[in-house]
Parts: C-alpha cells; sequence; structure tokens
C-alpha cells in the first residue's frame, strides 16, 4: 500500500469514527426512542448538531473510500477499514465510560491480526 492509499485509508477510518462519536454524542442528546416518541425522535435528527455532524463526517468516510477503492484491491480495502471498530471501542471507553470485557479485547486483537494479515504484501 501507497503513502497515498495508506492516507485514503486512513481519512476513511478517522471521518467514520468521528461520525461514530458525534452519532453517539446526538442519540445521548435524544434520549431513549419509544414508540410514543419515534416520530419526534426522526424529526429531531434533522435539527441535532452532533446528529448532523456524524452523517457528514460518514459522507467524508464514504467518499474518501470511493477514492481508496479506486486504488486497491476491495479485498484489502473492506477488512482494512474494520480497524474502525477497533477505534470505535477505544472511543467508547476513553469519552464514554464504556466498559470493554475481555472477550472485546480478544475479538478486537483478531480484527487487528485479520487487517494485518490481508493487508500485509510480500
Amino acid at each position: 500500500m501507497t503513502l497515498q492509499e495508506f492516507s485514503l485509508l486512513l481519512m476513511s477510518i478517522v471521518a467514520s469514527v468521528a461520525g461514530q462519536f458525534f452519532l453517539k454524542a446526538g442519540a445521548l442528546k435524544l434520549g431513549k426512542v419509544n414508540v410514543d416518541n419515534v416520530l419526534g425522535h426522526i424529526l429531531s435528527i434533522l435539527f441535532t448538531p452532533e446528529l448532523l455532524a456524524g452523517l457528514t463526517c460518514y459522507a467524508f468516510g464514504a467518499i474518501a473510500y470511493i477514492l481508496l477503492l479506486t486504488r486497491v484491491k476491495l479485498s484489502i480495502a473492506a477488512p482494512s477499514v474494520a480497524l474502525s471498530y477497533v477505534f470505535a471501542v477505544m472511543l467508547g471507553y476513553f469519552l464514554f465510560r464504556e466498559t470493554i470485557p475481555i472477550s472485546r479485547v480478544i475479538g478486537l486483537s483478531l480484527i487487528v491480526s485479520g487487517v494485518v494479515l490481508v493487508a500485509w504484501q510480500k
């Protein structure tokens, strides 16, 4: 993977994780959804800045990913963006005080190992 390809991958991952952060922050602002407030919640998405920022980040991430796909095989790009799951769990831990059980740590380790195996070129 060239430096430009790696940069596109990194931009896609960072934008995706930023999008997840903003979506979570916006969701916390909305509160829990139930049958009585579902329509109000859907309409509130349009007026919640964090949710709009999250959707915008996802759009930038998608653009970077599309540009990456013009240069890299799907069989390498798709597993590589799975690193966003690792960073999302770290984000949840450090910013939202979520716990990380050992089973999740093992799963994340397998993701990282899989990405290394898929992306490794001799």
